[in-house]
């Protein structure tokens, strides 16, 4: 009897692991379209935080939409538990809000290489808890550091500077955020979580584009097609990032992430007709080296 239970123990524990790369790895692709739909909205006059806003509002409206007809018993939520999802939808929401503007002033293609870092940032917030920086660590920021140089400096064109700060500290809230949701998602459903989380950014991103006081304005069907299309996946890589967030932990799930990457350059190929140098491939492939080194790292999730 003690055997066959040590045998099943294993068994459900790969389940659950390659149960968690599957819904991760699926999250990165369907994620990997946002900077296209984004810049598809650009393209005929929507501006960072019209966008922003529409998609996060939408998507937290499709979610609950579905929860009250098919998980009502995911809305339930205590206090203590709230004030964790709303921590990380704030972080979040200012977090896309650098992304959006960041997106306007560079191409898809160079946001997302910039962006990939965040699993680099998942890492650095964990070692602040304790963990002891190696010389790995170091080297790991070394190759960040020579591949963002790669990218940024040798295109045919110099890329907006405040474009690239504001990706850069985007990927680092998101790589906070998703900190946080390792801490929070060890007593919440994953599920409730990314209701709560997204119907925070939604406010908090909703709240900053009311404070402008901007007028909306007219937006294309092209424009609202976009905005829409963002808002599916926004909606729908929450859920799954989540879920595999739970059985993961916050470095693998941020190493899947890569694919992100891969589906961005590939569309942002296809659809917009962006290019990289030779060079940059250098810096890029270079980057995903570094954030594949993070998991040689022994971080204690």
């Amino acid at each position: 009897m003690m055997s066959a239970r040590s045998d099943a123990r294993p068994s459900r524990r790969l389940s659950r692991q390659t149960a968690g790369v599957v819904i991760s790895l699926s999250s990165a692709v369907v994620v990997g379209w946002a900077p296209i739909f984004g810049k598809m909205a650009y393209r005929v006059g929507v501006d960072p935080y019209t966008l922003a806003a529409l998609r996060t509002l939408l998507a937290a409206l499709m979610l609950w939409a579905v929860y009250l007809v098919f998980w009502r018993d995911c809305i339930r939520i205590d206090w203590h538990n709230l004030l964790g999802c709303i921590s990380m939808g704030a972080v979040n929401g200012v977090g896309s809000l650098f992304y959006y503007t960041s997106l306007q002033k560079l191409d898809a293609s160079l946001a997302s290489l910039l962006y990939t870092l965040y699993p680099i940032w998942v890492f650095v917030f964990l070692s602040a808890s304790g963990h002891e920086i190696s010389r790995l660590a170091l080297i790991r920021l070394m190759l960040s550091l020579v591949g963002l140089y790669f990218v940024t400096s040798t295109g045919p064109l110099r890329p907006n500077n405040l474009g690239v700060m504001l990706m850069l500290a985007s990927a680092a809230m998101y790589g906070w955020h998703l900190v946080l949701g390792q801490w929070v998602l060890a007593d919440v459903n994953s599920r409730t979580v990314t209701l709560y989380v997204l119907t925070t950014m939604a406010a908090v991103v909703g709240s900053v584009r009311l404070a402008g006081g901007q007028p909306l304005g007219i937006i294309s069907a092209i424009g609202w097609q976009a905005i829409l299309g963002l808002a599916i996946v926004t909606a729908m890589s929450r859920l799954m990032m989540f879920a595999g967030l739970q059985r993961l932990g916050g470095v693998q799930t941020a190493l899947l992430g890569v694919t992100e990457l891969i589906t961005t350059l590939l569309v942002a190929f296809w659809v917009l007709g962006e290019r990289l140098t030779l060079a940059q491939w250098v810096g890029a492939t270079v980057i995903i080296i570094s954030v594949l080194l993070v998991r040689r790292e022994k971080v204690e999730e």
